[in-house]
């Protein structure tokens, strides 16, 4: 016996082929509540799309940890043996939901530790670095990506504008146009926490952290040219790669590595070890291994499950921590606030997010609230005098020395020292594909921003600089 059709309320549904009407040919009546709910729940149907990484695929996969790192953090999850449940969501940046996933793009790399310390997020991307170095510029760098409000058109000349009035930007742009630009699918290619992070150990002593995941299915990319052809047959090739490659079992895994820099190195390191356009150089910070990522479950539902993951920096549990790094200063506010205004203040109590541990707090009322949060009768408030949820200063990281005045301080040193060292191992054919991919993007740019730009490249490399002016001539 099928099940009966009811509304969301539970009440029977007797009739979902008709409305309700005054007559065979009469108007629909305002009381056909069940027809007024179908209607309400279509035109809810689609929630705002994120601002930044608005296509995206996900899976739900295992961390285990195989090393010993409890020299440098105290974090249950990073125990040797240990493992944890997760939820990875891949995406690209700029594109909307609708974009095809062989883009010429950055790609999101987010995850959710389920950890028996509440919820880890490390969102990352597939490149080490990043276009800024400070969040006061992330909306407008957004805006340079995004659509002319005027025509509704990407505007090649609005990205390299805002591209070479920053030279930070220049690392992070020849990692874009390089091969890595287009990477082959989600499974072939590497993930970075990009951020410096902090982790401590049961002593209270603090280390700087970047945290890395190398694919063991190996690096593929794609030609502009072979991308082309993908997206003509298939726009969610990506989704696609991921979703058929764990149906079979073909389980895609990440080696789990970190690189460790200790408070006195970062005081004297040569460059700021917090800037998020810079690398820390693997000859003197090498990569450590920690564990093994492995991605093993698909989604049951698309949208309850990847649209509405939500993932923030400001997720962190005891011997993990954030860093002075200027953009992840900021995305510890922009990334929740963004969640709330996208799904509800209570975005936390949906199954993807939920964290295994009980929650208790609080917070009350607002939308998405589903009582989730454990409060004892009369006990809504803290501190009280009632045996509720309290503190515990055992949680407390130690303390961060913090020294010179408020001040908006410029950060320019070094722009170019990624940006050189990248282009040096770069071999030969790919740094004609290189040339070609900038001259392809500067289609429709002014000349006095080409300029602009070749003038950054000049710093670099002069080869670099006549490479693109040779490409553009073709």
């Amino acid at each position: 016996m099928s099940k009966i059709l009811n509304t969301a309320s539970g009440n029977p549904i007797g009739d979902n082929q008709n409305s309700l009407t005054a007559g065979p040919r009469g108007p629909v009546l305002l009381q056909d509540y069940m027809l007024l709910e179908k209607l309400a729940f279509q035109n809810r149907e689609r929630i705002p799309e994120r601002t930044v990484h608005a296509k995206g695929s996900g899976a739900y996969g295992e961390l285990e940890i195989t090393e010993d790192i409890s020299k440098y953090t105290k974090a249950s999850l990073f125990k040797k043996g240990e493992k944890t449940k997760l939820f990875i969501r891949f995406s690209t940046v700029a594109g909307e939901a609708g974009a095809a996933d062989a883009e010429r793009d950055v790609r999101g790399f987010a995850l959710k530790f389920y950890t028996k310390e509440g919820n880890w997020d490390l969102v990352g991307n597939n490149t080490p670095t990043f276009f800024i170095r400070d969040g006061f510029k992330f909306p407008d760098f957004i805006h340079s990506q995004k659509r002319d409000p005027r025509t509704n058109l990407r505007s090649n000349n609005a990205a390299w504008d805002f591209w070479s009035l920053n030279p930070e930007t220049m690392h992070q742009v020849m990692i874009l146009m390089s091969d890595r630009g287009i990477p082959a699918s989600y499974r072939h290619m590497h993930g970075f926490g990009s951020h410096t992070y902090s982790l401590i150990n049961d002593k209270g002593e603090r280390f700087w952290v970047k945290f890395h995941f190398k694919t063991r299915q190996g690096i593929k990319n794609l030609t502009n040219k072979e991308a082309a052809e993908l997206i003509g047959k298939c726009r969610e090739s990506h989704q696609r790669d991921l979703y058929e490659s764990i149906e079979k079992g073909d389980y895609p895994k990440w080696d789990f590595k970190i690189q460790i820099m200790t408070e006195a190195q970062a005081k004297a390191c040569p460059f700021n070890p917090f800037d998020l356009t810079k690398v820390w150089p693997h000859k003197d910070y090498p990569l450590i291994q920690v564990g093994v990522m492995t991605l093993n479950k698909n989604p049951e539902n698309y949208f309850n499950e990847v649209e509405q993951a939500a993932f923030s920096p400001s997720n962190i549990v005891p011997g993990i921590g954030i860093s002075p790094d200027r953009m992840l200063q900021a995305r510890t506010f922009s990334y929740p606030d963004a969640q709330r205004y996208r799904l509800g203040v209570h975005y936390q109590q949906l199954p993807v997010n939920k964290p295994i541990v009980e929650v208790n707090n609080s917070y009350r009322g607002g939308s998405m609230n589903n009582g989730s949060y454990n409060v004892e009768s009369g006990v809504y408030y803290e501190p009280n005098s009632y045996n509720g949820p309290a503190e515990d200063k055992k949680y407390l990281e130690p303390a961060l020395a913090i020294e010179g005045a408020a001040d908006k301080y410029d950060q320019h040193d070094n722009d170019f020292m990624g940006a050189i060292d990248l282009y040096k191992i770069l071999p030969s054919d790919e740094k004609e594909r290189l040339y070609s991919n900038i001259a392809e993007s500067m289609d429709g740019v002014e000349q006095k921003i080409i300029d602009r730009a070749l003038g950054l490249f000049e710093q670099i490399s002069p080869e670099y600089a006549n490479g693109v002016r040779k490409a553009l001539k073709k």
